[in-house]
């Protein structure tokens, strides 16, 4: 049953083709495009016209489908990616030079972007930044910083005005080193990358969530049978009593407290109760103020501080004080050194919600079928997927599959489950195929955010400008649900030093609940808001020594030989000092412009003031002290193909490229060669979870070793030496081998059951152990380092603050592919900026892309990066992980900026223009 009456026939042109839609009263025309017409080349990420994924050209001007109503463009001429691509040269043009010059990461943002740069370059054959910019503001992108992006239009338009393409395009193998396109980039820039909701048929059922409007609240259902049977268009319901399995679900093993089904109690604002399943017509206009559920609202516990006191209640049996764990590292004797110091600063930090933003809300689609099911889905970790929802449907592993789609941005986020047990239970219940897409306002009130973080810390250093001693003192709000909370509480302490030399060392992170929404992963783990609390201090600190502050960190940063706070001995790899020696020139010239900006300025009574800040950061690959093994397989078919069966899934940081990379320099075969299998639990094994900046370091490896182990099964054939040039293809092998050449017919060997005549799997877990009771041991194998200078310029009497330029130093170990890596940079460096200077999640008031602001392509300025190699001797040919320590330094170089310009420092994020002009005020009252 379909609710809303069909309005009449609408007519207009599609990519050069006649169609046709009678659109129900109030459809958009997105709506129409994807699902009438089958246009998913248009992605609709907010539906209010907020971040221009689903921009289309209507008679040749950009528009927001999702804002225009299905029936106003009859009979004009409608263009979208997918046509454009096809007949189009400046889209031609655009689709190259966006793979050139890596201006698409996840790609969901990719075909607005496109297709308002299309409309621009019909106009203007050869724009210049400034129009790119202004052309392409209504589209926001999470993931590249923007750079990238129009760097990549403005090369397309000098292509169609002069010849000349100007991109970056990597030749030869594509072996570790090359700036080589993604391997997924062209249907990514063509609009073809299926992303969760573009996979369901359309007529599929859908299924929509009932949630709690209120922090805590009890609840009671009405008659949910008779309401069913009232609305034709409605095919099933779900609440707790359908978990035939476990109603609890978890990322890490102990902690998992999370119902897919709250049961008597919700605990946070729009947690689930119950959902329904429909016919898509029906459910369109479906809403949940009109299913039979009453609540009484009860007093939440929403802050750090109340949660821990007598009166407040318990989350959580078993849990005292709402605690739910610690972490804690001691080395030396803090106490003692801090009191022994020459000098000593300290200081209190604040960092709020921080919302993941993704362009791609969650989505899925699941199907039953001869009692299994599958599940398609944005996710950052299939086999954990696969794990809890087996246990939520009471069924064995084997009976559910998990076929990650394109993810469009995760950040973190994605690892937890959303839309993948609701999917499996409507399937399960209705033996129909079932889909699934949050709302805007549905990712933002459910999902997890980065933990607010409450931080104390005292450090000192003696006269020669040593740092002597460190306390840490820090409290994080997991939210109503553990998720990473235990996570972070372990790797904070670890971090909480920073990249530097400490002899004496206490630190300890506690994770309480509250009745806020799950706090989870977000780039970093809780070592962000750690870094701009402590770095901020150590400016304090190499001020009253007297010491220039890049010269402060050179002299403190560990090196190689040097031990970390847990005690660790990092013998080799060791780049951090290296990095922040690169920032020299930059830091010269960043203080002296910005004083004799400031001298003028003030000379002529203006308010803009500039400043300089500094600020670096480390981080652990992989999971704290405990095993993070991946596993990839490979093999040969007959034909003469080589297949990688990899699992990391790329969430636009580009591991389908970078593993790919690392395999065919093991086997020595160029990357075109290559047929690769993405993540499916059925087709390819565990390269466990994308996340701790773990994939090109350990699921690298494991492509590495798989590779070494592939070549010598194809060497042995032949008893070839190791120096043997191989090519594969036309059913054989030939091998070089000096002056020699060995051919293989492979039609003549025996076929396994996976259809390959050679194969190989590969399995890698880094070396680690566990921590003591004080945290000590080697938590990760390897580390990751980075440095940031920032320059700004704030304006002291709206207290706005506008970043000018960074410079970003990172030590990579070995470069796998240069393009990649620098958009992993600027893509870091946007999310620091934003955590810095304007995002701000509060529950129930910015849950929209609208009120919640991230950078715009208007924010972010240029960036230069540079790349420090200090090979890894853990890592794939040196390499390192890079997606998190891209964002670590940002924030806290931003916040030395404004010190350095104003005199001011800021003890909470972000600093918004508020924030700023009260500290300006304190200090001029002072």
């Amino acid at each position: 049953m379909d609710r809303r009456p069909e309005a009449q026939r609408t007519e207009f042109t599609l990519n050069g083709h006649a169609a046709v839609v009678r659109p129900r009263t109030g459809e958009r025309l997105s709506e129409s495009l994807r699902e009438r017409l089958g246009a998913r080349d248009v992605k609709v990420g907010c539906d209010a016209g907020d971040c221009g994924a689903c921009t289309v050209l209507v008679d040749e001007r950009p528009v927001c489908a999702c804002l225009m109503p299905a029936h106003q463009p009859a009979g004009a001429r409608i263009e979208t990616l997918s046509g454009l691509a096809e007949r189009e040269p400046a889209t031609r043009a655009l689709v190259e030079s966006f793979q050139d010059f890596g201006a698409a990461q996840c790609g969901i943002c990719t075909p607005g972007m496109i297709v308002s740069a299309t409309a621009l370059l019909r106009g203007m054959p050869a724009p210049d930044e400034s129009a790119v910019r202004d052309a392409l503001g209504g589209v926001l992108c999470r993931c590249t910083g923007y750079s990238k992006i129009v760097e990549a239009v403005v090369h397309a338009g000098k292509a169609l005005a002069g010849g000349r393409s100007g991109g970056r395009r990597a030749n030869g193998h594509g072996w570790t080193g090359a700036a080589i396109r993604r391997v997924d980039g062209a249907a990514k820039a063509e609009g073809r990358d299926a992303f969760a909701d573009d996979v369901a048929p359309a007529g599929t059922l859908v299924l929509k969530l009932v949630r709690s409007p209120f922090p805590r609240a009890g609840f009671a259902f009405g008659d949910l049978a008779g309401y069913a049977a009232a609305h034709d268009g409605i095919v099933a319901f779900l609440t707790a009593a359908d978990v035939p399995g476990v109603n609890r679900f978890g990322v890490i093993p102990g902690f998992a407290d999370q119902p897919v089904f709250a049961e008597t109690e919700t605990r946070f604002r729009g947690e689930a109760v119950a959902a329904v399943v429909g016919a898509p017509g029906y459910m369109s206009g479906f809403s949940p103020d009109e299913f039979p559920v009453t609540w009484e609202e009860r007093q939440p516990v929403l802050a750090l501080a109340d949660a821990a006191a007598d009166a407040a209640h318990r989350l959580h049996e078993g849990h005292p004080g709402n605690v739910l764990c610690r972490g804690f590292v001691q080395r030396g004797d803090a106490e003692a050194a801090l009191a022994d110091a020459s000098v000593t600063v300290e200081g209190r930090f604040a960092t709020g919600f921080v919302e993941h933003a993704y362009i791609e809300p969650e989505a899925g689609y699941a199907t039953w079928r001869d009692g299994r099911v599958t599940i398609h889905a944005c996710t950052q970790a299939p086999v954990l997927d696969m794990e809890c929802v087996a246990a939520i449907l009471g069924l064995e592993r084997g009976r559910v599959r998990i076929v990650p789609t394109a993810v469009g941005g995760g950040f973190g986020s994605k690892l937890d489950l959303s839309v993948q047990p609701y999917l499996a239970l409507a399937a399960m219940k209705t033996r129909l195929p079932v889909r699934m897409t949050y709302s805007r306002t549905e990712s933002m009130q459910s999902t997890t955010k980065r933990h607010p973080a409450d931080i104390r810390i005292a450090v000192g250093a003696t006269a020669d400008g040593r740092i002597s001693g460190l306390d840490f003192r820090g409290m994080f709000n997991t939210g109503a649900y553990a998720s990473w909370g235990p996570t972070v509480a372990n790797r904070v302490p670890v971090h909480a030093s920073g990249p530097y030399r400490i002899p004496h060392y206490r630190s300890e992170a506690v994770a309480v609940y509250t009745n806020a929404p799950p706090s989870g992963a977000f780039r970093g783990f809780g070592v962000p808001q750690a870094a701009a609390a402590l770095e901020g201090l150590f400016d304090e600190l190499a001020d009253r020594l007297g010491v220039d502050p890049l010269e402060f960190r050179i002299a403190n940063a560990l090196v190689n030989g040097s031990r970390t706070v847990t005690g660790q001995l990092l013998e080799s790899g060791v780049g951090i000092r290296e990095c922040l020696e690169a920032l020299r020139p930059a830091w010269a010239d960043a203080r002296a412009g910005a004083l004799s900006w400031n001298a003028e300025a003030a000379a002529e009574g203006r308010p803009l003031r500039r400043g300089a800040g500094v600020a670096a950061g480390w981080y652990g690959c992989g999971n704290t002290s405990l095993p993070n093994p991946s596993t990839i397989r490979a093999g040969l078919r007959a034909d003469g193909t080589v297949v990688l069966h990899q699992g990391a899934v790329d969430i636009g940081q580009g591991s389908n490229t970078v593993i790919a990379q690392l395999f065919a320099t093991a086997l020595r075969i160029p990357v075109s060669d290559l047929e690769i299998v993405g993540g499916d639990t059925d087709l390819t094994p565990d390269a466990g979870k994308t996340s701790a900046s773990r994939q090109t370091y350990i699921s690298g490896n494991a492509a590495r070793l798989a590779g070494e182990e592939l070549r010598r099964r194809v060497l042995k054939l032949r008893n070839a030496s190791d120096a043997a040039g191989l090519e594969f293809g036309s059913g054989r092998i030939r091998m070089r081998d000096g002056d020699q050449e060995h051919l293989v017919d492979l039609s003549r060997m025996p076929v396994d059951g996976s259809g390959y005549v050679l194969s190989a799997e590969e399995t890698y877990d880094p070396p680690v152990t566990a921590l003591d009771r004080n945290g000590q041991g080697s938590p990760y194998a390897q580390y990751g380092y980075a440095a940031h200078v920032a320059l700004v310029e704030v304006d002291t009497g709206l207290g706005l603050v506008r970043p000018l330029r960074f410079w970003a130093s990172h030590d990579v170990g070995r470069i796998v592919n240069p393009m990649l890596a620098e958009g992993q940079v600027h893509g870091g460096i946007a999310q620091g900026l934003g955590m810095a200077l304007m995002e701000e999640y509060i529950p129930g008031k910015t849950e929209n892309l609208h009120d919640y602001l991230i950078p715009s392509i208007g924010d972010m300025p240029p960036v230069e990066t540079l790349f420090i190699e200090e090979p890894d001797p853990h890592g794939p040919f040196g390499a390192k992980g890079l997606g998190e320590h891209a964002l670590i330094p940002t924030a806290p170089a931003i916040l030395n900026a404004i010190r350095h310009a104003c005199g001011v420092r800021i003890e909470a994020l972000p600093a918004t223009p508020s924030q700023v002009l009260a500290a300006i005020g304190s200090k001029e009252d002072a």
